[in-house]
């Protein structure tokens, strides 16, 4: 198993080496050479892939679908220099494309899950969460993006914040409303009294003065989500975290057609603030918001906001 351990590291390097960050397939990758070492087999065959792959038994199949392309990429590295390894077919447990509509959170809802917050179990898990959560909805930027800021990348003078090495490899600056650097220098002051402060480079800390992890906060939030009295829309409309980056998308639009201004250039600009790597991925973000559709309509109908 060593081998197959080092050929991963090599794999894991090369694929890197190009771009690809591939965090969650690393772990998996991990746990299937664990999975194939119980086993004891010769050589790696597609019946062993699919086994592992289709685990556990009570989750859906894309699930499934993506822990076995994990292995499909794996094992076509190796099979480049061991033929007797076998790969599994792209046909197998095919991805069936759904997208969950995005829950457009109100106002009010994002001030219900920020006073959530206040109920949490100590003065720092309470003021990062209601910092972090009041950051990502004025903002729009990814959780993960969040979490990998450090303390460097706020400029509190000039009231920006870096966000490097970010989906695709791309690295921008977001210039910040006054209110929102109010914020951020008031959590550094509480945050800077903590006892492993001084040791933390990140930006957000927990209790223990660790970088924050993507599946606690996805616990914390939903748990904020119960506090806070926010239900699922629909069965396909259920309230994420990341649904506080599409809220922010459509209410800086929708600013846009109420203020008159340039719809086009304030898209622009708003791709450019998500990160996208084009407009054309904005328009996602955009698509579930049927204010937002009535507004282009009566653009469309009033090109130079005349009234009928």
């Amino acid at each position: 198993m060593s081998e197959l351990r080092g050929a991963l590291t090599e794999y894991l390097s090369l694929r890197r080496s190009l771009g690809f960050k591939l965090r969650r397939q690393e772990k998996l990758l991990y746990q299937f050479i664990d999975f194939f070492a119980s086993i004891g087999a010769p050589t790696i065959t597609v019946q062993h892939a699919l086994t592992w792959a289709c685990q556990p038994m009570n989750v859906g199949n894309n699930w499934w679908s993506y822990r076995l392309s994990a292995v499909r990429g794996f094992t076509n590295y190796l099979h480049a220099v061991d033929h007797a390894v076998e790969v599994p077919p792209s046909d197998l447990l095919p991805w069936r494309s759904h997208r969950a509509s995005p829950y457009l959170y109100s106002d009010e809802e994002i001030m219900a899950l920020i006073k959530a917050a206040g109920t949490l179990s100590s003065p720092l898990r309470v003021t990062t969460y209601q910092t972090l959560i009041g950051l990502l909805a004025v903002t729009g930027m990814r959780v993960g993006e969040a979490i990998n800021l450090n303390r460097q990348d706020f400029d509190a003078r000039n009231g920006t914040l870096i966000v490097r090495d970010s989906k695709f490899g791309k690295t921008r600056e977001l210039p910040l409303h006054p209110t929102t650097t109010a914020l951020l220098k008031r959590y550094l002051a509480s945050r800077n009294r903590g006892p492993y402060a001084g040791r933390a480079a990140a930006l957000f800390i927990s209790p223990t003065g660790g970088r924050l992890l993507y599946c606690n906060i996805q616990w914390t939030f939903h748990r904020l989500v119960r506090l806070a009295g926010i239900v699922p829309r629909t069965s396909h409309c259920r309230p994420r975290i990341h649904d506080l980056r599409h809220a922010f998308a459509v209410r800086t639009l929708l600013d846009a057609y109420r203020d008159g201004s340039d719809t086009q250039q304030r898209l622009t600009l708003l791709s450019t603030y998500l990160g996208h790597a084009n407009p054309a991925t904005t328009y996602w973000y955009l698509s579930a918001a049927p204010e937002l559709l009535i507004k282009a309509a009566e653009r469309l109908e009033y090109p130079r906001g005349e009234q009928a």
